[in-house]
């Protein structure tokens, strides 16, 4: 494995894709930027990209430094209509988007918004991906709303719409880093802790490995995250998958894989933790009493 680092050639993403390359994705923009001051709930306004660009520029280095391959643009929720249209909750609106992509003759990437059940007219995932490929879409999958695990079932449902289909895609997956099994179709907006109670939900970096190489087993080659991907979930990523990859990111170098730094620590107990099978099948509290598994979403 090559030091910490990145390689250096420019490759457009189908190019990489076509290689057998692992794309990583970036992670939380919205979320993360709220938590630091810069971004309004509710509405989730991105005037951060103009009142404090250097906020803005300093999260994409973190994910780029994690080991990012691409870094989405700040501008969600920037248009006009806002959050109105709710977009792409529906596939019939995802395959305009595509068609019109499709004249600017670029690669066109396209994720939903949606769970195992489908989009918001009851259209299954399967369906979904069979509709963006045929409408263009060289690259699809889903993003948001829903935590790893569930994301994955989702996309495994999309791999075999294709394959029934008989046609090809590269997929593409970038869930919550919330674990949300008790979501409903709408996702974690509607649990009672969005947006300001999540953080008992907060995945793991070692939860995040797990999902890197399972969505890797999947077939999928665009993995990173969404809303509450924090910078060393995306390193978690990068580092689950640093042999495919054939090096580690920037931000590993004071990092070591599955605790191994731990093995200098001055207490033994804590010592004995620098290990993989440690951390791989511990089962985090939460430190609350009393607090329940699951919650009971609203309607």
């Amino acid at each position: 494995m090559a030091p910490a680092g990145r390689p250096g050639a420019k490759k457009g993403i189908l190019e990489r894709l076509e290689s057998g390359e692992v794309v990583i994705g970036d992670g939380s923009f919205l979320i993360t930027l709220e938590k630091r001051g810069y971004v309004k709930a509710g509405l989730w306004t991105p005037e951060a990209v103009i009142e404090h660009p250097d906020a803005v520029r300093q999260l994409h280095m973190e994910f780029l430094r994690a080991g990012s391959n691409v870094m989405q643009t700040f501008t969600f929720s920037a248009s006009e209509d806002n959050m109105e249209s709710k977009y792409f909750e529906h596939v019939e609106e995802a395959v305009w988007a595509v068609e019109v992509l499709k004249e600017s003759d670029r690669p066109v990437a396209v994720t939903m918004c949606i769970g195992p059940e489908g989009d918001m007219h009851d259209v299954t995932p399967g369906e979904c991906a069979v509709r963006l490929v045929k409408a263009g879409a060289s690259i699809v999958g889903v993003n948001c709303r829903f935590g790893p695990e569930t994301s994955l079932k989702t996309m495994k449902l999309m791999k075999e719409g294709l394959e029934r289909a008989g046609l090809k895609a590269y997929l593409m997956v970038q869930p919550l880093g919330f674990h949300t099994p008790d979501c409903g179709k709408e996702g974690f907006v509607d649990l009672p802790e969005y947006p300001f109670g999540l953080e008992p939900r907060v995945a793991t970096r070692w939860d995040i490995q797990k999902y890197a190489r399972e969505a890797y087993n999947l077939g999928v080659r665009y993995i990173g995250g969404c809303c509450g991907f924090e910078p060393y979930h995306i390193r978690a990523i990068a580092e689950e998958l640093a042999p495919e990859r054939g090096f580690l990111p920037q931000a590993s170098e004071k990092h070591g894989s599955w605790g191994s730094g731990l093995d200098m620590h001055t207490k033994p107990w804590v010592r004995a933790r620098a290990r993989r099978e440690y951390w791989e099948n511990l089962l985090p509290a939460s430190g609350r009493p009393f607090c329940p598994s699951l919650s009971k979403p609203d309607d």
